[in-house]
Protein backbone atom coordinates (compact mmCIF):
# COMPACT_ATOMS: atom_id res chain seq x y z
CA UNK A 1 0.00 0.00 0.00
CA UNK A 2 0.93 3.44 -1.04
CA UNK A 3 2.32 5.86 2.04
CA UNK A 4 0.27 8.33 0.24
CA UNK A 5 -2.50 6.74 0.78
CA UNK A 6 -2.14 6.37 4.70
CA UNK A 7 -3.53 9.58 6.36
CA UNK A 8 -6.38 8.73 4.03
CA UNK A 9 -7.33 5.85 5.64
CA UNK A 10 -6.52 6.87 8.80
CA UNK A 11 -9.12 9.86 8.20
CA UNK A 12 -11.81 7.86 7.18
CA UNK A 13 -10.94 4.99 9.60
CA UNK A 14 -11.68 8.52 12.35
CA UNK A 15 -14.85 9.68 10.64
CA UNK A 16 -16.26 5.80 10.36
CA UNK A 17 -15.23 6.01 14.48
CA UNK A 18 -17.17 9.21 15.35
CA UNK A 19 -20.30 8.76 13.20
CA UNK A 20 -21.05 4.72 14.01
CA UNK A 21 -23.02 6.36 17.24
CA UNK A 22 -25.46 8.66 15.21
CA UNK A 23 -28.49 8.75 14.64
CA UNK A 24 -30.05 11.76 13.31
CA UNK A 25 -27.79 14.15 14.41
CA UNK A 26 -28.45 12.56 17.98
CA UNK A 27 -25.00 10.40 19.74
CA UNK A 28 -26.88 7.13 21.04
CA UNK A 29 -25.43 5.92 24.02
CA UNK A 30 -25.80 3.29 26.20
CA UNK A 31 -28.35 3.16 29.14
CA UNK A 32 -26.71 4.43 32.12
CA UNK A 33 -27.87 2.84 35.40
CA UNK A 34 -29.85 4.80 37.28
CA UNK A 35 -28.31 7.46 40.02
CA UNK A 36 -30.42 6.63 42.68
CA UNK A 37 -29.52 2.87 42.95
CA UNK A 38 -32.91 2.24 41.80
CA UNK A 39 -35.16 0.49 38.80
CA UNK A 40 -36.57 2.98 36.39
CA UNK A 41 -39.23 0.52 35.74
CA UNK A 42 -40.44 0.19 39.02
CA UNK A 43 -40.42 3.64 39.47
CA UNK A 44 -42.28 3.90 36.60
CA UNK A 45 -45.18 1.40 38.66
CA UNK A 46 -44.76 4.03 41.63
CA UNK A 47 -45.36 7.32 39.84
CA UNK A 48 -48.55 5.44 38.44
CA UNK A 49 -49.67 4.15 41.55
CA UNK A 50 -48.84 7.62 43.83
CA UNK A 51 -51.20 9.03 41.24
CA UNK A 52 -47.97 11.59 40.44
CA UNK A 53 -49.34 12.68 37.02
CA UNK A 54 -52.52 14.45 38.77
CA UNK A 55 -50.24 17.51 39.68
CA UNK A 56 -47.23 16.71 37.09
CA UNK A 57 -46.90 16.40 33.43
CA UNK A 58 -44.40 13.75 33.10
CA UNK A 59 -43.52 11.85 30.19
CA UNK A 60 -43.54 8.51 29.82
CA UNK A 61 -46.72 7.65 32.29
CA UNK A 62 -49.92 7.31 30.82
CA UNK A 63 -52.68 10.42 31.85
CA UNK A 64 -50.07 12.67 33.57
CA UNK A 65 -50.93 15.77 32.33
CA UNK A 66 -51.36 17.34 35.98
CA UNK A 67 -51.01 21.39 36.13
CA UNK A 68 -50.87 21.99 39.89
CA UNK A 69 -46.94 20.79 39.96
CA UNK A 70 -44.11 21.75 37.78
CA UNK A 71 -43.74 19.32 34.53
CA UNK A 72 -41.23 16.80 34.89
CA UNK A 73 -40.12 16.69 31.51
CA UNK A 74 -36.31 16.89 31.10
CA UNK A 75 -35.87 16.61 35.06
CA UNK A 76 -32.74 13.84 34.17
CA UNK A 77 -30.75 17.11 32.79
CA UNK A 78 -32.30 19.56 35.86
CA UNK A 79 -29.88 21.38 38.09
CA UNK A 80 -31.95 21.59 40.66
CA UNK A 81 -34.82 20.25 42.54
CA UNK A 82 -37.76 22.31 43.37
CA UNK A 83 -35.29 25.36 42.53
CA UNK A 84 -33.76 24.98 46.02
CA UNK A 85 -31.10 21.75 46.40
CA UNK A 86 -29.17 20.13 43.85
CA UNK A 87 -30.53 17.59 41.61
CA UNK A 88 -28.22 14.53 42.73
CA UNK A 89 -29.12 11.34 43.78
CA UNK A 90 -29.13 11.56 47.32
CA UNK A 91 -31.26 14.99 47.59
CA UNK A 92 -33.74 13.93 44.71
CA UNK A 93 -34.53 10.53 47.13
CA UNK A 94 -34.72 12.85 50.51
CA UNK A 95 -37.15 15.25 48.33
CA UNK A 96 -38.83 12.62 46.85
CA UNK A 97 -39.53 11.18 50.58
CA UNK A 98 -39.93 14.46 52.25
CA UNK A 99 -40.01 17.64 50.37
CA UNK A 100 -41.06 19.72 53.07
CA UNK A 101 -38.15 18.75 54.83
CA UNK A 102 -36.34 20.64 52.03
CA UNK A 103 -38.86 23.06 51.45
CA UNK A 104 -40.97 23.86 53.93
CA UNK A 105 -43.59 25.81 52.00
CA UNK A 106 -43.88 23.40 48.81
CA UNK A 107 -47.57 22.47 48.10
CA UNK A 108 -45.85 18.94 47.21
CA UNK A 109 -47.74 16.41 49.97
CA UNK A 110 -45.37 13.79 52.20
CA UNK A 111 -46.53 10.39 49.90
CA UNK A 112 -45.17 7.94 52.85
CA UNK A 113 -42.66 6.40 50.19
CA UNK A 114 -40.36 4.04 51.42
CA UNK A 115 -37.09 4.51 50.87
CA UNK A 116 -37.06 2.15 48.10
CA UNK A 117 -39.35 3.32 46.39
CA UNK A 118 -37.86 6.92 46.55
CA UNK A 119 -35.38 5.29 44.91
CA UNK A 120 -37.36 3.54 42.20
CA UNK A 121 -39.67 6.79 41.36
CA UNK A 122 -35.73 9.23 41.07
CA UNK A 123 -34.35 6.72 38.96
CA UNK A 124 -37.31 6.88 36.69
CA UNK A 125 -37.51 10.80 36.88
CA UNK A 126 -33.18 10.30 36.19
CA UNK A 127 -34.18 8.86 32.70
CA UNK A 128 -36.07 11.87 31.61
CA UNK A 129 -33.39 13.73 29.48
Amino acid sequence: MSLRLWPLIVAFSVMAGLTSGCVGGRTLQKPQPPSTGGSATIGEHVIVNRKCGQCHTIPGIPGANGVFGPPLTSFGRRTYIAGTVPNQPKNLVHWIMSPKSIKPKTAMPDLGLTEEQARDAGAYLDTLR
